[in-house]
């Protein structure tokens, strides 16, 4: 049998997945990394620790799977986006990666705009503001405040750049994670505006597609780090977003999916959307035929996490990964919209349906009536409230229907939850078999591609299953349409306080 080490490099750790050539996952294995929090708004990681992580599955996957080196057929990753990793000319990461959650680059963001006509404009123009969050922003920060980083920078590379540069020694930018930073979607090369915003764009590395063969394979120094053959195919694999639409088998022109793990994004390829509109960016595709839209909820399973650790401390003590189905349990108790209190999850601030670095989570209308339970069923339905107001976004800037859609990630294991985003939502949905591996997946499906094993990406449909269908209950619909409107007034009405209170702490202005 021939397999396919697909590692997906999440936030908080890598997860090697072994896939046969039928489409089969064999097995598993996890291996966690450290974050770093240095200043305020700074979220970082080291590169290091994703070639350890990567090393470390890669042979424990072997092992566990009990299959020769020999059997892998091919090595592809699916990478955590918009991380900025400057390299010297030999490789050697100069900082840490300024990770997508790192919202440090809020001056620069708003010096790029006011450069080119100011945000107003900029943002009629392109769709959407620059935040503090976004790539060309932080690449301006290095420049600004470590100029003797940019100096040496030979490219800024992504996580996926730099992972493959660790496998092949070549230094590429795929086409998916590329326009992250500025890809001009119909040439497929970079923007020609990095000039004007002061980056220079010979540090911007070759770009490459998805499905490529990098270089000859394999390093002999690679190789023997990950326990692989030398020469062993390394493709051009892709951002997570984009294996998710893979994993999904939702290809298709207009085909919405969503994930929830520990952030969350709605998205679908279209051959034709190319705007920005209300957060949600329109990127290349892991089909480079596709463009993708992509609007990314940062924080969505976060919630989750933080409300178990905050306020159910001694349940999980006692029940270890069983606190999940007993939170879902729960929630069954409580009725629906909480009794009036709505949680607004942006706990990180927020990209989709919002973008604001300055926002932040909000617990509204608590009275004495209220309990942790009350508290643990609004987090819940406010992701699901920011799901919905993405989707009729959607709809109403890009046609999309969305109205039978599907769902992947952890989250999607989450019965109670499952429930909640069709009733908050209005709409029919799917979750896929193994939805926590969908990324991963997708990724490997690339490489099947790749490999000439599979055709075409319309191919995906035939690995992916369906596991389970949610269908919206119409009484709690029509709360939740009420409390919906609530939660969209709240944010208008708190969007200049959280501006007032927490721009000098975020290093500037929206």
């Amino acid at each position: 049998m021939n397999y396919i080490i697909s590692h997906d490099i999440g936030t908080s750790s890598d997860k090697a997945v072994l896939v046969d050539f039928n489409g089969t996952i064999v097995t598993t294995v996890a291996e966690p990394y450290p974050t770093y929090y240095p200043a305020p708004a700074h979220v970082e990681q080291d590169p290091n620790d994703y070639w350890k992580a990567v090393c470390i599955t890669t042979k424990a996957i072997i092992k566990k799977a009990g299959i020769a080196p020999e059997d892998v057929k091919g090595i592809v990753f699916s990478t955590q986006a918009q991380g900025v990793i400057p390299v010297d000319e030999n490789g050697n990461n100069l900082m840490n990666n300024i990770t997508w959650v790192d919202g440090r680059a809020e001056k620069q963001a708003q010096a790029i705009m006011n450069r080119l006509g100011g945000t107003k404009l900029f943002t009629m123009i392109v769709g959407t503001p620059i935040m503090g969050k976004d790539c060309i922003a932080k690449m301006a920060w290095v420049r600004d405040e470590k100029p003797e980083v940019f100096a040496k920078t030979k490219y800024f590379l992504d996580v996926n750049g730099w992972l493959k540069f660790k496998c092949t020694g070549e230094m590429y930018a795929e086409l998916s994670g590329a326009s992250s930073y500025g890809l001009d979607l119909k040439k497929k090369t970079w923007m020609s505006a990095f000039p004007l915003v002061g980056v220079d764009m010979k540090k911007l590395p070759p770009l490459c597609k998805s499905t490529d063969k990098i270089g000859n394979g394999l390093t002999a120094k690679a190789a023997a780090e990950t326990g692989l053959i030398k020469g062993t195919p390394v493709f051009g694999g892709c951002d997570d977003v984009q294996s998710a639409v893979v994993g999904s088998g939702m290809t298709g022109d207009g085909e919405i999916h969503i994930y929830l793990g520990t952030s969350a994004w709605v998205a679908a390829p279209s051959r034709t959307a190319n705007k920005f509109m209300h957060g949600a960016a329109a990127i290349q595709s892991a089909d480079p035929e596709m463009n993708l839209i992509a609007g990314i909820t940062e924080a969505a399973g976060s919630n989750i996490q933080w409300i178990c650790d905050q306020f159910f401390k001694h349940e999980k003590e006692q029940l270890g990964e069983g606190i999940y189905e007993y939170m879902d349990n729960v929630i069954h108790n409580v009725p629906a919209g909480s009794d009036h209190l709505i949680c607004t999850p942006w706990m990180q601030g927020e990209r989709c349906p919002v973008s604001s670095t300055t926002t932040r989570s909000t617990l509204f209308n608590i009275n004495p009536i209220h309990t942790r339970e009350h508290l643990m069923r609004a987090v819940y339905e406010g992701v699901a409230y920011n799901l919905r107001w993405i989707l009729e976004n959607y709809r109403k800037d890009y046609g999309f229907e969305g109205n039978n859609f599907r769902i992947i990630g952890g989250g999607a294991l989450d019965k109670g939850w499952m429930q909640i985003i069709a009733d908050v939502t209005g709409c029919n949905f799917s979750v896929v078999k193994n939805p926590r591996n969908a990324g991963a997946l997708g990724c490997a499906i690339i490489a099947l591609i790749g490999l000439g094993e599979l055709k075409s990406f319309s191919d995906a449909r035939n690995f992916v299953q369906i596991e389970a269908s949610y269908k919206p209950n119409s009484a709690n619909k029509a709360i939740y349409d009420k409390l919906f409107a609530d939660y969209k007034t709240l944010y208008l009405a708190l969007k200049k306080p959280y501006i007032a209170a927490n721009s000098r702490r975020f290093e500037g202005m929206e």
